[in-house]
């Protein structure tokens, strides 16, 4: 077991980010990693994402459900059609983070995303066609992780070229990770393969 992996109390190796936190822990074992192509739940980890930062993403999962509430399950065509009193209501909801610019633009990306949905049909079949072509090594320490990649950069730039905001190359990567476009699991956690499993049996979109 390496300096990067952390085995827990229930005897599990696994990546050493999540520490000991049940929330945390619960996260990193069914989610991160493992593709997503649902349009809303790929919206909703790119908002959350711009919720982030300058904040730890622990902070962003402990509210997510109030989030979730907040924005409409993060319904694509419902957060664009939000309006000024919606982005009001927000700001004086205490369950979420109350920040005015996170919170136009997240009702700026939907309407954005909108676009990219009418166009590709999907915003996951936009998102996934920017997955890289070839696996890197399976990370195998700590500063093996990557903050941002070429992949990202050119996703985030694009994004910005079609308006979105709050999508810089590393909230991009961030967002690459978690939902599976690639699989940062280190080297021994037991995610890794299933991870693996899952990315090799899922039809694109």
């Amino acid at each position: 077991m390496s300096a990067a992996t952390f085995r827990g109390a229930d005897g599990r190796v696994r990546c050493w980010w999540p520490g000991d936190d049940a929330t945390y822990v619960a996260y990193h074992d069914a989610e991160w990693g493992r593709p997503v192509t649902d349009d809303n739940r790929l919206f909703e980890k790119l908002c959350l994402e711009g919720f982030q930062s300058g904040l730890s993403w622990l902070t962003i999962l402990r509210k997510r459900d109030n989030f979730r509430a907040a924005f409409g399950g993060f319904d694509i065509a419902t957060v664009a059609a939000f309006e000024t009193g919606d982005i009001e209501r927000l700001l004086g909801d205490a369950g979420i983070v109350r920040h005015r610019g996170k919170i136009v633009s997240a009702v700026n990306n939907a309407r954005w995303a909108s676009e990219i949905v009418d166009e590709f049909g999907s915003l996951a079949a936009y998102i996934w066609g920017w997955e890289p072509q070839s696996e890197p090594d399976p990370p195998t320490g700590k500063q093996s992780l990557p903050a941002a990649t070429p992949g990202s950069v050119a996703l985030a730039k694009d994004l910005k070229r079609r308006g979105w905001s709050f999508v810089g190359p590393t909230t991009v990567y961030a967002f690459m990770q978690s939902m599976g476009l690639v699989n940062d699991h280190i080297d021994g956690c037991f995610a890794r393969p299933e991870c693996e499993a899952e990315r090799a049996a899922l039809t694109r979109p």
